[in-house]
Parts: structure tokens; C-alpha cells; sequence
């Protein structure tokens, strides 16, 4: 005789069950494992158990499957179901894994036999072990790229039994969560919803916590809204994670402080308190939209109704203020926080001292870690990171040098980033042999290097010129296993292009292919710059085809170059071709390539044209800057036409775009040229006025403006006042006065 029993609850009495099947076998051996693909077999609905007593159902026919014979004779994976459900062992499920079944038996064998043992382990609420057969279930179907959405119903359970599904449903969910595949994850939360079930929340949530760090905005407010409207209900740990959703900044999205606000009046209605998470995940948020007074209130608001605070609430205040430049107010808080018998971590002497250093007041930053010691607090090697950037900053490499030794004398263990601080300040004043020494410290102390250490010293030697030394450290890298980033060959390609070396710069591009590093657009920039100031724009022009065969669409920046560098040789019709060109492709002209346009007009004095594209320029939605303005200024004084540049130079003005010495100096010589020198001489003190010295080009106007009126005298004192500013005179200066070479002292 056949008995069957009902599964009973969590405690597993494992004894009773061993010594029921190992009677039911006794009697029907050869039929047992075709019963275990039967429903019935598992038949344990809530009406069938009681809390202490397992009702047993006899059945007293067997109905042995047709095919059973053939499935006994072709697979051995129905006895393993028998093991599993005799013992409940998650050793003895792991005998066969489903990657080894699928080869050895088949899917839909596999498949069959491994979901009744998922709903085995299942029915006696053992979540672990169903998460993990269904992981490896779901590993292979996505190796095996099959469609996922229809291994929902190959697990699911019969139709009349199908509440048991409920914790192979909420793990199946968790494990396309963790997978990162959040729409196969939605799509199993939707199906069980449909067949009438509700997955546990403890998964639901760990599903919202991963759309959330995702940042699948769509899909994390769908889910919220549908757990609240048709559940299961939220709790408390929902709503910490809807708060982190809307209180952490994104790429893609900023901080909704009004919808986390918005969060504490659900909670209320639905009668869930918030924890010190869900209320320092709040105060974080309204830090970061700049609400720090607010986020002071909040807390003083929880300290008043006895709610729980904790140093990471007070830290978000306080970074808040250090990231305004507030740092006595930061102070006010630290001394508040402490008046409420919460002490100051680490963490909050690392913000202040940051806050200081980025102030420039590194005396109160050495002063917050003499404090840290009095409360015997251990500084942090982040705490002193942010000094010794200060330090470095202010160019002041010998402390920090000093600093960056008494640290390692002291027991600190040196990071990559403390030595990238040092590196990056001794390449800032110049010193790359010091730079250098650290970095052969780093690589002799086997610490992890990365690119931006030998890119500061790449970038440092071909700025000073010594490109040998550059490609030294590039080869450096390269033998370590480091392969450089794009930046690294960029920087390497730039020197190449400033030595005037394009040849090799373009070998580099090679070089950099055959590592797997494709070029970017700066890469070309920088070789059709240098091809250009060689006078030979017509080559820069061939490297485009070459640039769109390594995927490179020329943009803007490329056109702007070529159309400067043909402006430059005189050569206005090739410029136009390639603007036109840059057009018909769908390129819009930014700023620089429409200044580019006009000064070239200018200097051929057809200022109607360059008129025409400056309004162009603003009606498209660019804003004129100094360059553009002063472009227009030059050429209307270039052809006296002093009301038109005037008027220009106003507009500047109202426009709050400050003038420079250039558009000063055009002014100037072109009321100069008019024998306007009254005008010209007040735009002289307007300079002075604004701190903006003017230079030898301004005095030459001057002198010659005051020599055609006939006025040697004061064009002689401007000279003597130009030699006493210190600018020295060049050859148009010798050229006007008349003078000779050696006169000029």
C-alpha cells in the first residue's frame, strides 16, 4: 500500500519522514520515483496540515506511467529526486548538477526533475537552497541563450496546487534581481501576480533594491506603486529604499527631495515607522540640494521627540557646510553634535580638515588634527591626504615631502593615492626628477600603479620638452603590464605633434590599435593642429578619410582647425568649401568656428559678411564672447569706421562681456588713426581702471597717433612711460620714433 504525506512545517522532523518513505518504498519500489513526478505525491495544501500531526492519505491504486520503462532505463536523475525528498540534503541535490544533466539526459528531462526538487526544498521553506538551484538553472539558460521568459511556467507548479509556488516564485525573482536582469525579475513578479499569488516582500524589496541601484527609474516606481496598490504591502524597509531612490544623485537623474519627503506621509498612513536609516538617508538628501539648514532642523527635530540621531546624520550636516565654505558653521555643529553626547569620528575630522585645506586654511587643518590626537582619535591617512594636497597646491613640496616621510616613520602604510598627490605636485612646479623618484619608490614598494601616475610624469616631460624621457616612462608601463589609457598615448601624440614629429605620431596610432586602444577624436586634433601651424592644411584635410576609418567622425573641433589654418594662408576659398562641407554633413558651427568665419571676413574688410554670420551666431543660440566681439571691433577700426566699433564695444559692455587688452588696443589704434587722441587716451585710463595693462602694441598705437598730429614731445614721454612699465620696446616702437637700434636706452 501507497501512502502519501502532506509536507510538514519548517521544523523538518526529517525521522518521521525518512522512516514513512523507507516503508513506502519497501512496499512499491518499482513504482516510486514515476510517483514523484506525479502532483499528488506532494500534495500538501494548508487544509491537509495540522500544527502537530501529519495526516496520511492512502492510496490504494497505483497508476504506473506508460513510459515508465523507457524514462527508468534512460535517466538515474528520479532517483536522486527520491534521495532528496527521503533526506532533504543539500549535499545530496548537488550530487548531480543541472549544467551536468542537461549534457548527460536532455532539458526537458532535466528541467522536469529539477523542479521537483526545487519545490522539495521549496515546501519545506528552505529559501537557500531553492535560490540556489534555480540560480544555476537560470545560468544556463542564459548560456544557452534560451528564452527566459518561459522558464517562469516550466517552474511553476500544477495549476490547482499552484500556492506552493510561492517561494519558487519570490527566488526565481531574487535571482534574475542579482543577475542583473531586472525586465526577466519584473516579468516573474507580474506572472505570479497574475495566478493569484503575492512573492514575499523580504524579495520584493531585494528586487527594488537592485532596479534601484541600476537606476531602471521606470521600473522602481512601477513596482513601488503596485506593491501599494495591490501588494504585498510595504514596509519599512520599502520605503529605505524608495528614500535612498530619491535621495542619491545620478548621471541621469538628481536628488527628489519632494518626493522623499513625500515618503514619511505613507509610511504614516500605512502605520510604518521610520528607522535612523530612513532618516539619515533623508538628511543626506536634503545635503546634497544644498538644504543644510534644513537638514540641521531635521535633526533637531528627531533629537526632540527622543527619535535615534547618529554621527553619519551629523557628518551630512557638516560636509554640508564645508562644501558651501561655511566652516564656522560646521564648527557650530560639531560642538552641537558633542553637546548631545555624540561623538566626533573620524570621518568628521576628515570632512573638516578637507573643508579647511580647500580654503587654503591649512593652519586650522593641522589644528583639527592636533585635536583628533587630544581625543585620541587615530588619523586617517585621508585626513592627511587632504593636507597634502593643500600643501602641494600651495607649491610647498618640502612639508609635504617632510609630512609624506614622518607618516611612513610613524606606522601609516602608504596608498596609491597618497604617492599620486606628491607626484602630481612635484610635475606642477616642475620638478620631474623628484616625480619621477616616487614613482620607482611606488613600483620598488610593489605597490598597485595606475595610468594617472605616469601620465602626470608623461604630460610633465613633453611639456619641458624631453619627449625621450616621456617615451622611456611609456615603455615603462608597457613592460610592467600596465597598458596605458587613452590619455597616456594622447599626451605621448602631443608631444610627438609639438616637436613637429608627425610621422611618428602617426605610427603611434598603429601602436596604439595593435594593443587594443582605439584612437579618439583629440587624438587627430592634436596632428591636424600641428599640420596646420606647419602652414600645410591641405595635408591635415587627407587625415579626415583616415580618421573615419578608425570609426572617427569629423566633428567641429576638426573643422574649426582646417578652416583656420586655410584663413591663415590667405586662402578664404578653401575655408568657405570646408565650412560648407562641415554643414552638409549636419555639423553646427559652435562659437570658435563662427569667430574663425568672421575674422576671416575682417581681414579682407568685407564686414557685411562677417556681420551677417555674427547674427547668424546669435541667433542660433550662441552667446558672443570677447574673441567674437573683439573680432568685429578690429575689423571696423581696421577700415575707420569708429562708430560701428564703438557701438560694438558697448554692447559688449551691457552684455557683461569684459573686453581685454586686445579689444582695448584695437580701439585704440583705430581713434588713433582718426587723430581721435582724446578718445584714445580715456580708453588708456578705462585700462588702468580695470587692472588691464597695456602692452607694447597699445603704446606703438599711441606713439604713432600722437607722431601724425605732430606731437613728438608726448610721443617721446609714452615712450619713457612704456620703458618704465616695464615693456620693452620692439622694432615698429624704433621704426616710429625714428630711432636706432641702440637709442632705445
Amino acid at each position: 500500500m501507497w501512502v502519501s504525506m502532506g509536507i510538514f512545517s519548517c521544523s523538518r522532523k526529517r525521522l518521521f519522514t525518512s522512516n514513512l518513505l523507507r516503508y513506502s518504498f519497501r512496499v512499491f519500489y518499482s513504482a516510486s520515483s514515476a510517483l514523484l513526478l506525479e502532483d499528488h505525491v506532494f500534495d500538501c495544501s494548508p487544509d491537509k496540515v495540522e500544527v502537530n500531526a501529519v495526516e496520511i492519505n492512502v492510496i490504494d491504486n497505483i497508476s504506473v506511467p506508460r513510459k515508465w520503462y523507457r524514462i527508468k532505463n534512460e535517466s538515474k536523475l528520479y532517483p536522486l529526486i527520491v534521495k532528496v525528498y527521503k533526506s532533504l540534503s543539500w549535499e545530496v541535490a548537488r550530487e548531480m548538477r543541472f549544467f551536468n544533466a542537461v549534457n548527460r539526459y536532455g532539458y526537458p528531462h532535466s528541467i522536469y526533475a529539477f523542479r521537483i526538487i526545487v519545490h522539495v526544498f521549496a515546501l519545506a521553506a528552505m529559501e537557500m537552497e531553492v535560490y540556489a538551484l534555480l540560480r544555476d538553472i537560470v545560468n544556463y539558460n542564459r548560456e544557452a541563450k534560451m528564452d527566459m521568459y518561459e522558464l517562469f511556467q516550466s517552474l511553476l507548479d500544477s495549476h490547482e496546487h499552484a500556492w506552493r509556488s510561492v517561494i519558487v516564485c519570490s527566488m526565481l525573482m531574487k535571482v534574475f534581481a542579482s543577475n542583473k536582469m531586472p525586465e526577466n525579475a519584473m516579468d516573474v513578479f507580474v506572472q505570479t501576480k497574475k495566478i493569484g499569488l503575492k512573492p514575499n516582500i523580504k524579495s520584493c524589496n531585494f528586487l527594488l533594491k537592485c532596479l534601484v541601484e541600476a537606476n531602471r527609474v521606470n521600473f522602481v516606481r512601477s513596482l513601488f506603486e503596485e506593491l501599494k496598490n495591490s501588494g504585498p504591502s510595504p514596509n519599512v524597509h520599502t520605503y529605505t529604499i524608495m528614500m535612498k531612490f530619491y535621495c542619491n544623485c545620478h548621471l541621469e537623474r538628481d536628488v527628489d527631495i519632494l518626493q522623499a519627503a513625500d515618503l514619511f506621509e505613507d509610511m504614516e498612513r500605512n502605520g510604518e515607522s521610520p528607522t535612523i536609516v530612513t532618516y539619515s538617508t533623508y538628511i543626506h538628501g536634503l545635503c546634497r540640494v544644498g538644504c543644510v539648514e534644513s537638514a540641521l532642523e531635521c535633526i533637531q527635530s528627531l533629537i526632540h521627540e527622543n527619535q535615534p540621531v547618529n554621527t553619519y546624520c551629523y557628518n551630512a550636516v557638516i560636509h554640508g557646510f564645508c562644501q558651501k565654505g561655511e566652516m564656522h558653521e560646521a564648527l557650530n555643529v560639531v560642538e552641537e553634535m558633542k553637546n548631545h553626547g555624540i561623538s566626533a569620528d573620524d570621518y568628521t575630522y576628515s570632512i573638516l580638515i578637507d573643508g579647511f585645506c580647500k580654503k587654503g586654511d591649512i593652519e586650522n587643518g593641522l589644528r583639527m588634527i592636533e585635536e583628533m590626537e587630544l581625543c585620541n582619535i587615530k588619523p586617517s591617512l585621508v585626513s592627511y591626504s587632504s593636507l597634502l594636497h593643500s600643501f602641494c597646491k600651495s607649491g610647498l613640496m618640502d612639508i609635504s615631502l617632510n609630512i609624506f616621510r614622518d607618516l611612513g616613520a610613524s606606522g601609516y602604510e602608504y596608498d596609491q593615492f597618497v604617492y599620486n598627490i606628491l607626484i602630481n605636485g612635484f610635475c606642477l612646479k616642475g620638478d620631474m626628477d623628484s616625480a619621477k623618484k616616487l614613482l620607482e619608490e611606488m613600483m620598488s614598494n610593489s605597490l598597485e600603479l595606475n595610468a594617472f601616475s605616469f601620465n602626470r610624469l608623461i604630460q610633465g616631460f613633453c611639456k619641458q620638452g624631453m619627449l625621450d624621457k616621456s617615451l622611456e616612462l611609456l615603455r615603462t608601463m608597457l613592460q610592467i603590464g600596465l597598458v596605458p589609457n587613452i590619455l597616456t598615448w594622447n599626451v605621448v601624440a602631443n608631444g610627438y605633434c609639438i616637436q613637429g614629429h608627425l610621422e611618428e605620431a602617426l605610427k603611434l596610432i598603429n601602436e596604439m590599435k595593435e594593443l587594443g586602444i582605439n584612437p579618439n577624436s583629440y587624438t587627430f586634433s592634436a596632428i591636424i593642429n600641428r599640420v596646420c601651424k606647419d602652414k600645410k592644411p591641405e595635408n591635415a584635410w587627407e587625415l579626415f578619410p583616415l580618421m573615419i576609418k578608425n570609426n572617427i567622425l569629423p566633428c567641429d573641433v576638426h573643422y574649426a582647425i582646417l578652416i583656420d589654418g586655410f584663413a591663415k594662408q590667405s586662402n578664404p576659398k578653401k575655408a568657405w568649401i570646408l565650412y560648407t562641407r562641415m554643414l552638409k554633413a549636419g555639423i553646427k558651427p559652435s562659437i570658435v568656428t563662427y569667430t574663425i568665419i568672421i575674422n576671416m571676413f575682417c581681414h579682407m574688410n568685407k564686414m557685411d559678411e562677417a556681420c551677417g554670420f555674427f547674427k547668424e551666431m546669435t541667433e542660433n543660440g550662441l552667446i558672443p564672447d570677447t574673441i567674437s566681439y573683439t573680432s568685429l571691433i578690429a575689423g571696423f577700426s581696421r577700415i575707420g569706421d569708429m562708430k560701428k566699433a564703438w557701438a560694438l564695444f558697448n554692447e559688449m559692455l551691457r552684455r557683461d562681456c569684459s573686453p581685454n587688452v586686445i579689444t582695448y588696443t584695437c580701439l585704440i589704434d583705430g581713434f588713433c588713426k582718426s587723430r581721435r587722441m582724446d578718445i584714445a587716451r580715456l580708453l588708456v585710463d578705462e585700462m588702468n581702471r580695470n587692472n588691464i595693462t597695456p602692452d607694447v602694441v597699445t603704446y606703438n598705437s599711441l606713439i604713432a597717433g600722437y607722431q601724425r598730429l605732430g606731437d613728438f614731445e608726448k610721443a617721446h614721454n609714452l615712450f619713457i612711460e612704456m620703458k618704465k612699465s616695464g615693456i620693452l620696446p620692439d622694432d615698429i616702437t624704433i621704426r616710429t620714433l625714428g630711432m636706432h637700434a641702440g637709442e632705445t636706452n
